[in-house]
């Protein structure tokens, strides 16, 4: 029976790769954070119509408040 007596090396990254990792981790967060300010100010727009402009779009009050509402989390 023969056994597998390979050895695994760590091996570091170059910095530039580290780097680009990072970048788009935060292009990524700054993505998200770009996307939740839209949605809050959005909701807030919601909450500011009128009740004929809320009929004009279908909605009630009660549903526009519902989802002005929400935490920015939840879409």
């Amino acid at each position: 029976m023969a056994v597998d007596t390979t050895v695994l090396i760590p091996v570091r990254e170059p910095a530039g790769a580290a780097r680009g990792r990072l970048k788009r981790l935060v292009g990524a967060l700054a993505a998200h954070l770009c996307h939740y300010r839209k949605i809050q100010r959005e909701r807030a727009q919601l909450r500011a119509l009128s009740d004929r402009e809320l009929r004009d779009i279908g909605i009630s009050r009660y549903d526009a408040l519902q989802e002005a509402r929400k935490p920015f989390w939840r879409s």
